[in-house]
């Protein structure tokens, strides 16, 4: 479970989840952006054996390390959300990267 969500949050920077679900994926994510700040070749296999996901990676060492390269932690954040989920009415929380990247407009 922690490596699917790791990876949906790496491709949508933004995922609706549960609060437990999302506490659980935070320090899990944040130590993967931490190795993707170094992009040597060791970090690579590390982030890879511990995601699983080809593209993942990929993205994870070209856009987000670069992107939290001055940041030296905190790079994602819970926000709680008021609505319960329908079918056991469990807490829901949006688990997203403080920053994200900016939409093209849709001219383009």
């Amino acid at each position: 479970m922690t490596r699917n969500m790791a990876a949906s949050l790496i491709e949508h920077e933004r995922i609706i989840t549960t609060v437990q679900k999302a506490k659980a994926v935070k320090p899990f994510i944040e130590k993967l952006v931490t190795l993707s700040k170094d992009p040597s070749q060791h970090n690579r296999r590390r982030a890879f054996t511990k995601l699983r996901n080809k593209d993942g990676a990929k993205k994870l060492f070209d856009v987000l390390g670069p992107r939290f390269q001055d940041r030296p932690g905190g790079y994602c954040r819970i926000i709680k959300l008021t609505k319960r989920r329908l079918g056991d009415n469990g807490e829901r929380a949006i688990l997203e990267f403080v920053e994200r990247t900016p939409r093209e407009s849709a001219a383009e």
